[in-house]
C-alpha cells in the first residue's frame, strides 16, 4: 500500500466545500484521491487535525463534515482576505499500516465556500444627506457606505434607493439644498504603498496622503476619511483627518496582519462634497518577536490528551506515536526553526513530509520510539522538545510530551518462592488458615488484578480432596480438615495465580505442607509380653533380648527413654539393663537355670514431649539349660563294697547305681555303663535303670575283690559324664572286713586302667609258669623238664589247695592283724551249698564316721582312727571261708586321683577335688591322672589315712525286683 505515488500525492488532497451546510456533508474520499485500495482493514485513516469541522471514516477514507455547523464569516482565518480561495479549513489525515508499523501523513484543505447569508448593513439606521436648492437633475451625491460580511458577488454589489432583493435594507433619506460644490478633491497618486516594522509604537507615523481641491472655502477645505477599510484597520491605525498623516494607533502585530490594504478617501466640504479615494497598501515588516511554537497532537490510533501521549509497551521500534508541528510566527529567517529531542529517552524525531514547497517556518515532525519500551522498567518519559529559530538574537521555546507507557499483559504473576514449606501442627480447628501466598505482578491495573486457585502438584498423584482451600483475594490458605501427622505427614499442591489481562497469564508455585508433630500418642511395644529363651552360664553383660517399641510421633515426642521396672519381689533389681537406642536387654549376670529358671520384669518406655506419655511392657525370661552339670552319682560310694557269694546264679543283680543330674531333658537323660574292672565280662548294667547284674558263672579265678568302673553319661552336647566305683567282693563271707577295706582303699589310688577282678595269684601264677618254661627252653632241656616238673608240683598245689587262713608263704598277703589259727573257721568239706536266691548273701558295706554317720559329702576327709566292724549275717555264717584273708596282690597298687561329680564352693566348673572322695568321678577314666603306693610283692603298707571305721550288713534277700540301698 505504502509506495512513490503516495509522495507525489501529498498536494492532490484539495476540496470545497460551502458553508452553512449540515452534518455528514460528503466532502470527498482520501482513499480514493491517494489511489489506496481498502477493504482490508490493514491500512487505516486517522484525521490529525481539522477535527473540529471535519471527521474521516477510518476504514474506508470517506472525508465527512461534523455535527459543527461551519460559518464563513466567523472563521478566524478568513477575515481580512481579498480572495475568495483564501478561506480554507487545512486538515492533515494520517495513513496508518499494520500495528502501526509505518505512519503517512498528508495534508489537506477544505476551501469554504461564501454563501449568501448575511444582510448589508449600513452605519446607522438613519442617513442624513443634505442637498443644495436647485441642484439640477442627476446630482451626485455621497452616502455613508454599507458592510455586507459576505465576499464577492454576495457582498455589497450595489446600491440602490429602492431595492428589491431577498433581503433588503431600508433608510429614511433626507435631503438638504446647499450650494453648488464643482470641483472634487485629487491625491497626489491613486496607491499609497510603505512598509511598517511591526510592534512600531503607538504614534509612529507611516505615512502622509495629500489631497488637493481646486474649490475655495468650505468647498475647497479637505478632510481624509478612512473608505474601504476593515474593522482592523480602524483599530490599527489612525488617519488624521486634516492633514492627511496615517500613523500607528495600536502596536500592530505581523503574524496577526502581514499587510494593511484599504483606501482613504479625501473629501471636500462643499455641498454636496466631492470626494476622491486612493488606496492604501501598508506591509508590515517582521522582526523577530516569536518564539518558536511547538504543538504536538495525535497521530493515527496512538492517543494523546492533555499531554499525555498513551502508548503500549509492546509497540515496535521506529513506531510513530506523536505529529510534533513546529512552527514560527515570523518570517525567513527569523522563522526557520530546528527542532530536537533533549535527554536520554527512547525517541526521535523524523520529518513528516519531505517535500520542497513546505514553509520553512512550519515544519512537521514524527514523534518515532527509538528503543523497546518496558511498563516495568520504565512507567512514564517526559519528552522535551526544543525548537530554536534563526533570528539574531534567536529565540528559542520548548515543549514537552509525558509519554505514559502503557502496560501491555506481558508479565505473568511471579511468586518469591518456587516451593514454599510450611510447618503446620496437627489437630487443628477446621477453618485455620496455614499460609498466606503472595504473588506479584509486574504489570499494572487489570493486568496486575491477581486471582488464587489451588491445584493438585503434577509431582503428586493424591488429589486435595478438599482438605485444603485458598482465598481467591488474600491468597489465604485454610486447612478445612483436621490433620493427623501420623496418617500423613506431607501434603502437596499447587497455587495458580492468574492475572485479570487479556489474554489472562498464570504463574505457581508449590506448597508444601508439613505437618508438625504434637505429642498424642503413647509409645507402643510391639507386644504386650516379650518371652526371651537365654542359654545359662552366659557371659555377664551379654545381650539376652530386644524389645522394638515405637512412637508414631515425631523429634523429641518420639524420643523414648527406656527403663527397666522392679518385677515380682523385686528379681530383676540391679540384674537387668536396657540400652536406650536399640532396646536390647543385657543381663549384669550370669545365670544359673539350676539356680533361678525363669524371671519377670517390665521394661517401661517414656517419650520427651510435654507432657511426657508413657507405656510398659512385661519381659519373661526364661533360662535354657545347658549340659553344665556332670551326673553326680548318689548310690554307691566309691569306698563301698558289695558281697557277692560265688554262688550266686546268673542274673542276679548285684547292684543298682543310682545318678541324678541337676540339668534338665536331654541333658539329664542318663545312660549307665561298664568301662572298667569288667575283663571277664561277669558283670553288666542296664543302660537306663544302672542295675547292675551277674551274667557270667564265678569261678575260683573270680574270688575276690572286682572294682567295676562304671560311667554314667547324659545325652547332652556336648556330653557330661562321671565315672563312679562299684566294689563286688565275691566271696563266702566276710570274715575279716579290715582287710577288704583295705583292699578298697587301695583300689581307690589304683588307676582305672589296671583291671581289680577277682584272685590277683591265680592269674600271676600262669605268668610266672610262661616266664620259667620259656627260660628252661633257652637253657637247656633237662633243666626245662625239671623245672617243669616243679613248676608243675608247685602249680598243682595251689590249684588244688588254694589260699589257707592263717598260713604264710614266701609271699606277704594282706594281713592286717593276726588271727589265731585255732578259731579259724573250718572249711566246708562238702562244698556244695543250696540253690540261693537272687540277692542272696550280698554285703553291701559302707565306710563310716567315727561317730557313725554316713560319707556322703564329697569333700569330707575319712577319719584317721580305725573303728570295729559290724556286720550282720544273712545266709551264711562265721563259719564260711575268709577269702579276704588270702587276697593278695602282685604288684603295687598306684594311687589315683578322683575327679569330683560337682564342683566346690565358687568353682562350679573345676573338675578336680581333694580326696577321698565319696563315690564320684567325673570324666573319662583314661584320662584320670595316677599317683603310686609303696607296695613290696608279698606286702602292702596301706597308709593310716585309709583306716577307717567301717560298718557292714548282711541283709536278708528282698523280694525282687527290690535293690540293696
Amino acid at each position: 500500500y505504502r509506495d512513490e505515488s503516495l509522495k507525489t500525492a501529498k498536494q492532490l488532497l484539495r476540496y470545497r466545500l460551502a458553508e452553512e451546510g449540515p452534518a455528514d456533508i460528503r466532502i470527498g474520499n482520501v482513499a480514493s484521491d491517494l489511489g489506496i485500495v481498502t477493504g482490508s482493514g490493514e491500512v487505516t485513516f486517522s484525521l490529525e487535525s481539522g477535527s473540529d469541522y471535519l471527521k474521516i471514516d477510518n476504514m474506508t477514507g470517506e472525508l465527512s463534515t461534523t455535527e459543527r455547523r461551519i460559518d464563513r464569516e466567523k472563521l478566524p482565518q478568513c477575515q481580512m482576505i481579498f480572495d475568495e480561495n483564501e478561506c480554507f479549513l487545512d486538515f492533515e489525515v494520517s495513513v496508518i499500516g499494520p500495528s502501526q508499523s509505518w505512519v503517512d501523513l498528508f495534508e489537506g484543505r477544505v476551501i469554504i465556500l461564501d454563501i449568501n447569508d448575511n444582510t448589508p448593513t449600513f452605519p446607522s439606521p438613519v442617513l442624513t444627506l443634505t442637498v443644495e436648492e436647485n441642484r439640477p437633475v442627476g446630482t451626485l451625491y455621497l452616502l455613508p457606505t454599507a458592510t455586507d460580511r459576505d465576499f464577492g458577488r454576495n457582498g455589497i454589489e450595489r446600491y440602490e434607493l429602492l431595492q428589491e432583493p431577498a433581503r433588503s435594507s431600508q433608510a429614511i433619506l433626507r435631503v438638504l439644498i446647499t450650494d453648488v460644490n464643482d470641483n472634487s478633491p485629487r491625491f497626489e497618486k491613486s496607491v499609497y504603498e510603505a512598509d511598517l516594522a511591526e510592534n512600531s509604537s503607538p504614534g509612529t507615523p507611516i505615512l502622509q496622503l495629500r489631497a488637493a481641491d481646486l474649490d475655495v472655502g468650505v468647498n475647497g477645505q479637505i478632510e481624509y476619511v478612512f473608505g474601504a477599510a476593515t474593522e482592523s484597520v480602524r483599530r490599527l491605525l489612525r488617519l488624521d483627518e486634516t492633514s492627511g498623516w496615517l500613523s500607528v494607533l495600536h502596536r500592530i502585530d505581523r503574524e496577526e496582519v502581514n499587510q494593511l490594504r484599504f483606501t482613504v478617501m479625501a473629501r471636500d466640504r462643499g455641498q454636496p462634497p466631492k470626494t476622491d479615494k486612493a488606496t492604501v497598501v501598508l506591509n508590515i515588516r517582521d522582526e523577530n518577536d516569536n518564539v518558536p511554537t511547538i504543538d504536538i497532537r495525535k497521530i493515527g490510533r496512538i492517543p494523546l490528551r492533555d499531554g499525555v501521549a498513551s502508548v503500549a509497551e509492546d509497540v515496535l521500534v521506529d513506531t510513530p506515536i506523536a505529529l510534533v508541528q513546529v512552527s514560527d510566527r515570523d518570517q525567513g529567517e527569523n522563522g526557520v526553526v530546528t527542532c530536537t529531542v533533549v535527554g536520554d529517552v527512547p525517541f526521535q524525531l523524523k520529518p513528516a513530509s519531505e517535500g520542497e514547497g513546505e514553509p520553512q517556518n512550519k515544519r512537521k515532525y514524527f514523534l518515532h520510539t527509538s528503543a523497546p519500551l518496558d511498563y516495568e522498567a520504565v512507567r512514564d518519559y517526559n519528552v522535551v522538545i526544543v525548537a530554536v529559530d534563526s533570528g539574531s538574537p534567536s529565540l528559542s521555546s520548548n515543549n514537552s510530551l509525558l509519554v505514559r507507557v502503557g502496560d501491555t499483559n506481558d508479565n505473568p504473576p511471579v511468586f518469591s518462592q518456587a516451593v514454599l514449606e510450611v510447618s503446620f501442627p496437627e489437630n487443628n480447628l477446621p477453618g485455620e488458615r496455614v499460609a498466606t501466598v503472595v504473588a506479584t505482578d509486574a504489570d499494572s491495573g487489570k493486568n496486575a488484578e491477581i486471582t488464587y486457585s489451588l491445584e493438585a502438584s503434577p509431582l503428586s498423584s493424591e488429589a486435595l480432596g478438599g482438605i485444603f482451600s485458598i482465598d481467591p483475594d488474600s491468597g489465604d490458605v485454610s486447612v478445612q480438615a483436621v490433620l493427623d501427622r501420623e496418617q500423613r505427614d506431607t501434603y502437596e499442591f499447587q497455587v495458580t495465580a492468574r492475572d485479570k489481562g487479556v489474554p489472562s497469564l498464570q504463574g505457581s508455585t508449590t506448597v508444601v505442607v508439613r505437618v508438625a508433630d504434637r505429642n498424642d500418642n503413647e509409645p507402643r511395644f510391639m507386644q504386650d509380653v516379650f518371652t526371651f529363651y537365654v542359654k545359662e552360664n552366659l557371659q555377664p553383660n551379654s545381650p539376652v533380648g530386644m524389645v522394638t517399641v515405637m512412637d508414631f510421633d515425631k523429634g523429641r515426642n518420639a524420643e523414648l527413654s527406656l527403663s527397666i521396672q522392679p518385677g515380682d519381689h523385686d528379681q530383676a533389681a540391679g540384674i537387668f539393663s536396657i540400652e536406650n537406642d536399640t532396646g536390647t536387654i543385657f543381663s549384669t549376670v550370669s545365670f544359673d537355670r539350676e539356680q533361678q529358671t525363669s524371671y519377670t520384669f517390665k521394661v517401661k518406655a517414656v517419650d520427651g514431649g510435654e507432657p511426657p506419655r508413657s507405656a510398659t511392657a512385661t519381659v519373661s525370661l526364661f533360662v535354657m539349660d545347658e549340659n553344665d552339670n556332670a551326673p553326680t552319682v548318689t548310690f554307691p560310694s566309691n569306698s563301698s563294697y558289695t558281697v557277692l557269694p560265688p554262688s550266686s546264679n546268673m542274673r542276679t543283680v548285684v547292684a543298682t547305681v543310682v545318678a541324678t543330674d541337676a540339668d534338665t531333658g536331654l541333658n539329664a537323660d542318663l545312660n549307665y555303663s561298664i568301662v572298667g574292672g569288667n575283663p571277664f565280662k561277669l558283670f553288666e548294667i542296664d543302660p537306663a535303670s544302672g542295675v547292675v547284674s551277674l551274667v557270667g558263672k564265678l569261678a575260683p579265678k573270680h574270688y575276690g575283690l572286682h572294682r567295676l568302673v562304671v560311667q554314667v553319661n547324659d545325652s547332652g552336647q556336648p556330653p557330661q559324664s562321671t565315672t563312679a566305683l562299684l566294689h563286688v567282693f565275691v566271696n563266702e563271707s566276710l570274715s575279716n572286713a579290715t582287710v577288704v577295706e583295705s583292699q578298697v582303699a587301695r583300689s581307690l589310688h589304683t588307676p582305672l586302667a589296671q583291671d581289680i577282678a577277682g584272685d590277683p595269684s591265680y592269674e600271676l601264677s600262669k605268668q610266672r609258669l610262661s616266664i620259667v618254661i620259656g627260660v628252661v627252653a633257652g637253657i637247656m632241656t633237662v633243666i626245662l623238664l625239671i623245672l617243669v616238673v616243679v613248676m608243675a608240683r608247685y602249680c598243682r598245689s595251689k590249684g588244688k589247695h588254694g589260699y589257707e587262713a592263717g598260713k604264710k608263704d614266701h609271699e606277704d598277703f594282706f594281713t592286717p592283724q593276726q588271727h589265731d589259727k585255732a578259731k579259724k573257721p573250718k572249711k566246708d568239706k562238702k562244698g556244695k551249698k543250696g540253690k540261693q536266691p537272687l540277692y542272696s548273701s550280698i554285703v553291701t558295706v559302707e565306710a563310716s564316721k567315727p561317730n557313725g554317720q554316713r560319707y556322703d559329702s564329697v569333700n569330707e576327709k575319712l577319719s584317721d582312727s580305725p573303728g570295729m566292724g559290724r556286720y550282720r549275717s544273712v545266709n551264711g555264717g562265721p563259719g564260711s571261708p575268709d577269702l579276704a584273708r588270702h587276697y593278695k596282690s602282685s604288684s603295687p597298687l598306684p594311687t589315683v586321683q578322683l575327679h569330683p561329680q560337682s564342683p566346690t564352693a565358687g568353682k562350679k566348673h573345676q573338675a578336680v577335688q581333694d580326696l577321698p572322695p565319696a563315690n564320684t568321678f567325673v570324666g573319662a577314666g583314661d584320662n584320670i591322672s595316677i599317683g603310686s603306693d609303696h607296695c613290696s610283692e608279698y606286702s602292702c603298707q596301706a597308709s593310716s589315712k585309709y583306716s577307717k571305721q567301717v560298718r557292714f550288713s548282711l541283709l536278708p534277700p528282698p523280694p525282687p525286683p527290690l535293690y540293696n540301698t
